[in-house]
């Protein structure tokens, strides 16, 4: 076994460059491989952790415009939503609803507090708005049901509307003052903070912002929490029923998709599952092609050998070395310059995405007065580089079983001959 050793250490060290460069197109191979892994693991873990605490069976419907006439009416008409839409749509799909509200949009608000000023989104929403958004209560609380009956002037505010808004000393004491919004003084009473790309806002409940701002009638958005509805077919049937619903209250074809705008968390989850499986096909597959590079580098590199040592292959076999011996020698070398270098290709690889997730671990971008997160974790299971590191070790064997065989077929004459 030490000859053996000796034996292929001493034709490695007589072809460095080329034993380098081959194993650098191995490690360089699974080097890649692990990276791209990793960069599409941050990629994947951002779009996750963005919608992770938006509720799965969240559903928004949002006013557009006709595209189809429809009993005597042209396209181009806008469609309004209604209070009492929120009613109806419950009472119509109650069997498949766990919740439901609503959303008056006032735009932007001017609030203010001790000669601040802050320019925000002001809605009027009902309790339910929370859990669609997946917002998190840093602290007080959120919108509830006595505040909507008894039309409370209570708002809640995004944590950074807090800091623009209060001195540093005061901003630890925010719930329970009272800011001023165009005259009217609303008491704080939660402070949250936003996930994802989504813009902060102040919220109010829906029945104080109705009557405050005169907005009686109309709404800007419906939202619910739908329930029992697990597979694709069951929420593209809930979307053709709410279309059929509102159709018929508001005279527009159920069929034009412009007339009303339908989000459902469960759909974009489907989309966000296949676009995440198509990635981790491609990643696969680029990787793959850069194994296959260093493999076929191994196999040439012992094709070359082959023919370099054909006369030394001849007179083994002429003093009676077995066919078996010379072909473990050249899968044994084989198998060496991969695994050295696949090793070196895996470790590298590894370092290389825990470094990635040292300096871009938790990438967001300034968008304004909120942050997106666009890269989060970029790092590989060590089960994973480990089983790539071996496939890429039996492909390793693999490619120098062709070769080996054919130094096997070698006849001692033939190999005197050779030149």
């Amino acid at each position: 076994m030490i000859d053996l050793i000796q034996e292929i250490y001493g034709t490695i060290k007589r072809n460095k460059l080329r034993t380098f460069l081959t194993g650098f197109a191995v490690a360089w191979g699974i080097f890649m491989l692990i990276v791209l892994l990793g960069s599409g693991n941050g990629l994947i873990h951002a779009f996750t952790n963005a919608a992770a605490d938006i509720a799965s069976n969240s559903v928004e419907i949002y006013p557009g415009i006709t595209t189809k006439a429809y009993k005597g009416y042209k396209e181009g008409r806008a469609i309004r939503l209604t209070v009492k839409d929120i009613q109806l749509t419950e009472d119509a799909l109650i069997d498949r609803l766990e919740e439901i509200g609503a959303v008056i949009s006032l735009g932007n608000q001017n609030l203010s507090y001790k000669g601040n000023f802050v320019s925000t989104n002001l809605n009027g929403t009902f309790p339910v708005y929370l859990k669609i958004q997946g917002y998190k209560i840093k602290e007080g609380r959120y919108i509830n049901q006595i505040d909507i009956k008894e039309k409370r002037k209570v708002i809640v505010l995004n944590e950074k509307t807090i800091e623009q808004l209060f001195n540093k000393s005061e901003q630890n004491d925010a719930i329970g003052k009272y800011i001023n919004s165009s005259g009217i003084a609303y008491k704080i009473i939660g402070i949250y903070k936003s996930q994802g790309n989504m813009m902060p806002g102040a919220y109010i409940p829906f029945s104080t912002a109705a009557i405050i701002y005169n907005k009686t009638n109309d709404i800007s958005e419906l939202n619910m929490l739908t329930k029992d509805i697990n597979t694709k077919k069951g929420f593209e049937k809930f979307e053709t029923d709410i279309r059929q619903n509102l159709g018929a209250r508001h005279d527009f074809d159920s069929e034009d998709n412009s007339a009303i705008w339908i989000w459902g968390m469960f759909e974009q989850l489907e989309q966000q599952a296949t676009a995440t499986r198509l990635l981790r096909i491609a990643i696969w597959i680029i990787g793959i092609f850069t194994l296959l590079s260093g493999i076929v580098g191994v196999s040439n590199i012992m094709l070359i050998t082959v023919k370099e040592r054909t006369k030394e292959f001849g007179i083994r076999k002429a003093l009676g070395a077995k066919p078996m011996s010379i072909l473990r020698l050249i899968i044994i070398e084989s198998i060496t310059i991969t695994t050295i270098f696949g090793y070196i290709g895996m470790i590298t690889g590894i370092a290389a995405t825990e470094y990635l997730n040292v300096i871009s671990g938790n990438k967001v971008v300034d968008i304004g007065i909120t942050q997106l997160t666009i890269f989060s974790d970029p790092t590989v299971d060590l089960s994973i580089a480990i089983e790539a590191t071996l496939t890429l070790i039996i492909a390793g064997t693999l490619a120098g079983f062709f070769p080996a065989r054919k130094a096997v077929m070698i006849k001692p004459i033939e190999a005197l001959r050779a030149e």
